[in-house]
């Protein structure tokens, strides 16, 4: 993730545009007739596993939605992760290590007439990291059916460990503002823009990385010292999307995001997909997205001197890099004689190959001396396994 740093003309202009979504939902909140209706009741279950730069992420997930009436739906979700890594900056300095991570979350949402409201409540546990978090959301239909406005707030308060360390224990704030807006504009067209300021305070670094700076009284010529980061960094989202319907029920969708933060991170991705039904049963997805990033401002890959600036960081996702990634689904909806009942169920099977290239991060682990190794990048595998069940 990233983005510039805003100027005080760029704060005041998304500020206007924020409030003025505000006011418009909470003018339109309770002013239509027209009732809609919740989603319908479902059950998910998903397999996930990511492989790429020494890193392997897997693990199953599953949701459960149910209407208590026909206002009121709850929702749980339980997903866990396991991570094994010998990624370049776990063996340059450490060793492989493996840990999990469970997570939890549990929604509400209640309708009246065309506003949804919703509340979620959610956390995250690992051995030395844990996650809190609250978010509220309302969306509004309204001009008849063809826009709906959105608006959320969300509040997370993370705890920090450092597993071996007994006494390291940091806290972290995370306040989150966004809105957003979906326009039908033509049969078979539909636009999207979204709006996400995001407020961090806190301990925001990893305590286990370093970063390395040139040493030579020492025989590798080059010391390590902890990452120092600023103590906050706000930052600033934009997401632009377009879906177009075409005839033969198949369609082609354009996303762009724009990030920017205090930390003089800019970042911009674009995506490309479209979406092929071969029956009333098969369904196939082809996408092509592309992502670059500028670095954090305190950050170097490696330093002249040890303590060489007050924040130091040599995390390669603050670094300027892009990525490319080529990504295909199949969607399958199953025969009723293979499904439960009358329930409609589907089975879906996703895969992406992202190709990563880091501009300005070294990879310590190669041949040619203290800051003169090539520049690092990797391939990864992602695969989703999804399957639902409508009830």
């Amino acid at each position: 993730m990233a983005v510039i740093n805003l100027t005080q003309n760029h704060r005041l202009q998304a500020l206007q545009l924020i409030l003025c979504l505000v006011l418009f939902i909470g003018l339109n909140v309770f002013n239509n007739s027209q009732a809609t209706v919740l989603d319908p009741d479902r059950a998910d279950v998903l397999y996930h596993n990511y492989q790429g730069g020494g890193m392997k992420i897997d693990g199953p997930a599953i949701l459960l939605r149910k209407k208590a009436t026909e206002s009121v739906a709850i929702s749980a979700y339980y997903y866990v992760d396991m991570i094994s890594s010998a990624s370049v900056d776990v063996m340059s300095t450490a060793s492989p290590y493996s840990e999990k991570r469970n997570e939890a979350q549990l929604g509400i949402e209640y309708l009246r007439d065309k506003t949804l409201m919703s509340m979620n409540v959610r956390q995250s546990d690992e051995s030395d990291y844990l996650a809190k978090s609250i978010s509220i959301n309302i969306s509004q239909d309204t001009f008849g059916d063809l826009t709906n406005l959105s608006l959320g707030l969300s509040f997370g308060d993370d705890q920090v460990m450092r597993n071996g360390d007994d006494n390291f224990n940091e806290q972290s704030k995370h306040y989150q503002l966004r809105v957003g807006i979906n326009q039908i504009v033509t049969a078979n067209l539909t636009a999207n823009l979204s709006i996400e300021a995001i407020a961090d305070q806190g301990y925001l670094n990893n305590p286990y990385r370093t970063v390395r700076y040139i040493d030579n009284t020492l025989p590798a010529g080059v010391g390590y010292q902890v990452e120092v980061y600023p103590k906050t960094r706000n930052s600033f989202t934009s997401k632009f999307s377009l879906n177009y319907y075409l005839p033969y029920r198949a369609a082609l969708f354009l996303n762009y995001r724009y990030f920017s933060d205090s930390w003089d991170i800019n970042s911009g991705d674009i995506e490309l997909g479209y979406r092929h039904p071969i029956n009333k049963s098969l369904e196939l997805e082809f996408k092509l997205r592309y992502y670059q990033q500028s670095q954090a401002n305190f950050y170097n890959d490696l330093f002249p001197y040890q303590d060489a600036q007050n924040f130091l960081a040599r995390d390669k996702e603050l670094s300027d890099f892009n990525d490319f990634t080529i990504g295909a689904g199949v969607t399958y909806t199953l025969p009723a004689k293979f499904s439960f009942g009358d329930w409609r169920s589907e089975a879906s099977l996703q895969w992406d190959y992202i190709d990563f290239n880091y501009n300005n991060f070294r990879d310590p682990t190669a041949k040619g001396g203290v800051g003169n190794e090539p520049f690092y990048g990797f391939t990864a595998n992602v695969v989703r396994m999804f399957f639902s069940l409508y009830f």
